[in-house]
């Protein structure tokens, strides 16, 4: 190696340096950092970018989740939580049974529901926009956050629509937005080991874009500690960058950790190392998303409060009660009450802040 040839170190500390000033990292510069930076570097730089945006504060939700069936005609890998069709354990909840679910919480100070589920071919277009209508009359005060990507994309089918009126029909029955879930990694060889029934990384990011265009903000999401590699993740971060910076439309990054119990995979899943420098890097990397979610219910506390001194400002909600990561084997807790998530955000050294499903504080 000459001398005009930085050495691996002096190339990490000048690409640090270059995103402290506020310039923009390459994609090839994300990558030298995800594999060359050190961990404590990489997380101090993070932590400027978060104290930049966001200070001190850790925002938190009071949020419910209503999974609303397993059915699926998808048979993701690394999915624990989807039944075929007619297959021994399936499950869909009537509109009256979310709704008569969501009372019995009635007297808690809920203010965002968020509901996914699988695609079961048995359910028309006028359940969900019934759902949504019943949703908002029962909880008037909260937003709702549902149905993703893949959801939308096989209402569009099965109904022979273009996803637009979907998401017009879902909007005006109540939707407020769209969660980020779907998007898995873009990178189609691996959706083909992974997800081959799914739809494709181009059609989820064209959905999220047709979202955007209609006033409807999005979340966006990357599967990761499986089998993708950091090329994978960069590329996936670079994807997402670039229809931000066309649309504007999202409004949080979360990097979902794979949860490797019952599933078909088998991989192993990420140690906390890798958390946190996804983390780091997604916050440097990710300039133009500006807010970047430690979610708790899949990386647990512990790692879910180091994520929070790594670049991460949401700690999502309470959560009450989530079943997909769970089903794979997540060991946190089903669910925190508000004095127990405040709490963890405190412990890390942060101040909670609770908002709206759009990010607006809320005054306590």
């Amino acid at each position: 190696m000459n001398a005009m040839t930085p050495l691996p170190g002096d190339a990490c500390a000048a690409i640090l340096d270059k995103a402290r000033s506020g310039e923009r990292l390459s994609p090839d510069e994300a990558l030298i950092l995800a594999l060359s930076a050190p961990l404590h570097d990489l997380c101090a730089a993070a932590m400027e970018a978060r104290l930049q945006k966001h200070g001190r504060n850790a925002y938190y939700v009071h949020n419910v989740h209503v999974n609303f069936t397993n059915v699926c005609v998808n048979a993701c890998r690394f999915c624990a939580f989807y039944k075929k069709h007619g297959a021994p354990g399936g499950r869909t909840l009537s509109v009256d049974d979310i709704v008569a679910d969501l009372a019995a919480k009635s007297h808690l100070p809920i203010r965002e529901i968020h509901i996914v589920g699988g695609l079961n071919p048995e359910l028309p277009l006028e359940y969900y926009l019934d759902m949504l209508r019943a949703v908002s009359r029962q909880c008037p005060q909260a937003g709702i956050k549902a149905f993703t990507a893949v959801e939308v994309a096989h209402l569009a089918d099965t109904r022979g629509v273009a996803e637009f009126e979907i998401l017009a029909a879902l909007k005006e029955a109540g939707l407020m937005m769209l969660p980020g879930g779907g998007a898995e990694v873009f990178s189609p060889a691996l959706r083909e080991k992974l997800c081959p029934e799914k739809i494709s990384g181009e059609r989820w990011l064209q959905i999220h874009a047709t979202a955007h265009g209609q006033g409807l903000p999005t979340n966006a999401t990357m599967l990761f500690g499986h089998i993708e590699s950091w090329s994978d993740r960069v590329a996936h971060l670079s994807a997402l960058r670039d229809l931000q910076d066309l649309t504007g439309g999202f409004t949080c990054f979360i990097p979902l950790a794979y949860q490797p119990a019952n599933n078909a995979l088998k991989a192993s899943g990420p140690d906390g190392l890798t958390v946190l420098r996804v983390m780091a890097l997604a916050r440097l990397f990710l300039d133009n998303i500006p807010h970047l979610k430690a979610y708790w219910a899949m990386l647990g506390i512990k790692a879910a409060q180091m994520a929070l001194w790594a670049g991460a400002d949401d700690f999502d909600g309470t959560i009450i009660e989530e079943r997909i990561g769970h089903a794979a084997g997540a060991d946190s807790p089903k669910g925190l009450t508000l004095t127990e998530l405040r709490q963890a955000i405190e412990a890390a050294g942060m101040v909670a802040v609770e908002r709206t499903p759009d990010f607006r504080p809320v005054s306590r």
